[in-house]
């Protein structure tokens, strides 16, 4: 039996979510780590006022899920495949062996600087739940355009995708949505329009960026939720990485390739059970769990046990 470790994007975030990390020496080692990265304390990022920032949010999410997979990894609970969504990514590719943390935290930083500069406000992203992707996607077709752009961004489940774009065009597609059978169309805590081609030329400099860091095979099975297919090719995982902020993410074709894969338990990252919820369908005959509220010797047994040891 394959243990999946996922890692979550923006909109899982919360406030005081690496103040809740465990006070353990793969954690402290962590924020160190981020520490003489920055050259600033990592812990003043995850107050509400900060999180406000595109910029402060990604780095949380990576350092929380670095930081958690740490942990597991120290206790003998290492994970089998990893896959993350949108910056989940760079969480994944270091627990992987694919990048070194230091050089992601450098990334995370330059993207999510890039990402904030380019779109400082009115853009954003949201939910909207009861319609499939073919429902949706002519609504957009009719409310896209140059002044009001939006897209289908994220391909989360059968009846569950995410659009991208400017706050006008969203609101539009929102409300027609809920008015031909959605159940649901809530406004992400997202403030960027992630996952389309208004990012196209931030990914441009992100490719740059890489061209700076090393990028090695995976050790683990490293699953990319843009392609939905497994990497193995360090040229083509960096080109991955750089795009994914302009590239569509099929997370449910991702974790049905897990389940394909051998994975039967699936154990997400903090913060938040956005993942778990999302991945939990397509797990039907395994488990799918967050750390958010388990404890970590709860959930190490589990995977001890899973593994038949």
């Amino acid at each position: 039996m394959s243990i999946l470790f996922t890692f979550p994007g923006q909109g899982a975030q919360r406030a005081g979510m690496l103040h809740t990390l465990p006070q353990v020496p793969e954690v402290q080692q962590t924020l160190e780590q981020t520490s003489h990265v920055l050259g600033t304390d990592p812990l003043l990022l995850d107050t509400a006022t900060a999180l406000t920032s595109t910029y402060a949010v990604q780095l949380c999410l990576l350092i929380a899920g670095v930081a958690m997979a740490r942990v597991f990894v120290a206790n003998n609970a290492a994970p089998d495949m990893v896959a993350g969504l949108s910056i989940g990514a760079y969480p994944a590719a270091v627990v992987a062996g694919i990048i070194s943390y230091s050089d992601a935290v450098q990334l995370v930083q330059r993207r999510g600087r890039l990402m904030e500069s380019a779109y400082p406000a009115g853009y954003g992203m949201a939910a909207i739940s009861g319609i499939d992707r073919y429902q949706l996607a002519p609504i957009i077709a009719n409310i896209h355009s140059a002044a009001t752009p939006v897209y289908l961004a994220n391909l989360n489940g059968p009846r569950q995708n995410v659009i991208s774009g400017s706050e006008d065009a969203m609101q539009s597609v929102m409300t027609v949505a809920l008015a031909v059978g959605a159940t649901s169309a809530v406004r992400l805590a997202v403030n960027v329009p992630s996952h389309c081609e208004l990012f196209n030329a931030a990914a441009l400099e992100m490719q740059s960026a890489f061209g700076d860091i090393q990028v090695r095979r995976p050790e683990l099975t490293y699953l990319s939720a843009s392609a939905a297919r497994a990497l193995f090719d360090p040229a083509i995982i960096a080109a991955d990485l750089a795009n994914n902020m302009a590239t569509q993410v099929h997370w449910s074709e991702t974790a049905r390739l897990s389940w394909e894969r051998g994975a039967r338990l699936a154990i997400e990252m903090p913060s938040g059970s956005v993942l778990t919820n999302l991945t939990t369908p397509l797990f039907s005959e395994g488990l799918a769990i967050a750390c958010e509220n388990n404890r970590v010797d709860t959930l190490t047994a589990l995977i001890k046990r899973e593994r038949g040891g």
